[in-house]
């Protein structure tokens, strides 16, 4: 579960602007060069959803779709726990997102308690998926309900499909999280849909829809490891180049080394993503000393010209 969610707009004249916020623990506080950096990737680059690293934590913000409140450039952002599940919050972001857009107010108290909903119902959907005896719990007080309402019938169904659904929910994300560790995005994605369908069975609409969203997202995998597999080539290419002392190239590096960050941050590859911070700093260096050169080989041009 993350440490904190924030709503925040980009104006394009001022940067970024907190509207709300809400943290688990006092002390706890989004940089902001960290929100600096969000806004230079969302707005410069175009990218939707950005994950960044400092020393302490690891940071997601993603923009939020607000056609139907006429509102632009606003963005949620999360601090993340240790070794959290960035693909499950990526799945269940829908779900806070179309609650911050029904109930969108200038009230800033009003949309602190929002946010902290949003990451109470995180910790729900989690203790859920992973204890089916919260889920036998709820089904037993709705089959009291309609106990109580004289709807015998349908309370009857509920007995029936409560005994054996949330355990045979839960084995199948456990299967589903087997075959995502296994790598094989296929089956996972299959495993995913599977449960959702269990879920629904219960009318458990929201833990249906995160399970959806997760499996659609591991089923892109494979075009994101295609794509990922391009790029190397891309890179490799420019630096068989750089060999030759072309030291423009070194720009042509930026891009693609950011879009691997992104592809592997859908992966947890955290070795990885350290290396490729690594390059990518490496390559700005490069890229400021190659400038530096090129204008140095300019003025000696023109000397030698006066000479």
């Amino acid at each position: 579960m993350p440490k904190a969610i924030v709503l925040y707009e980009i104006d394009q004249s001022f940067g970024p602007n907190i509207l709300a916020e809400f943290y688990l623990k006092q002390g706890d506080k989004i940089p902001s060069n960290i929100l600096k950096e969000f806004s230079e990737k969302h707005v410069k680059k175009g990218y939707p959803d950005v994950t960044l690293r400092d020393e302490n934590n690891r940071y997601y913000s993603n923009i939020v779709n607000t056609e139907s409140i006429e509102k632009e450039n606003l963005f949620l952002a999360f601090i993340l726990q240790e070794e959290e599940d960035l693909l499950s919050l990526r799945s269940v972001f829908e779900n806070i997102e179309e609650k911050v857009i029904q109930n969108f107010s200038s009230d800033k108290t009003k949309m602190i308690e929002l946010l902290k909903e949003g990451l109470n119902s995180i910790m729900s959907l989690i203790e859920k998926l992973q204890e089916p005896k919260i889920i036998k719990d709820i089904l037993n007080e709705r089959t009291k309900k309609m106990l109580d309402d004289g709807l015998l019938q349908e309370a009857r169904e509920l007995i029936d499909i409560g005994e054996e659904i949330p355990e045979k929910l839960a084995e199948e994300v456990k299967v589903a999280e087997q075959f995502l560790d296994d790598k094989d995005y296929r089956k996972a994605k299959k495993s995913f849909l599977k449960a959702s369908e269990l879920a629904i069975v219960i009318q458990e609409e929201e833990i249906a829809s995160f399970l959806v969203n997760k499996g659609e997202k591991v089923g892109l995998f494979p075009e994101l490891l295609k794509e990922r597999e391009n790029l190397h080539r891309e890179i490799q290419k420019v630096i068989i180049e750089l060999d030759a002392n072309k030291l423009y190239l070194f720009e042509l590096l930026n891009e693609p080394v950011d879009r691997l960050i992104e592809i592997s941050n859908n992966f947890e590859e955290e070795e990885k993503i350290s290396s490729l911070i690594k390059m990518k700093n490496h390559v700005r260096r490069a890229s400021r000393l190659a400038k530096e050169l090129d204008e140095i080989k300019n003025k000696i041009k023109e000397n030698y010209n006066n000479i």
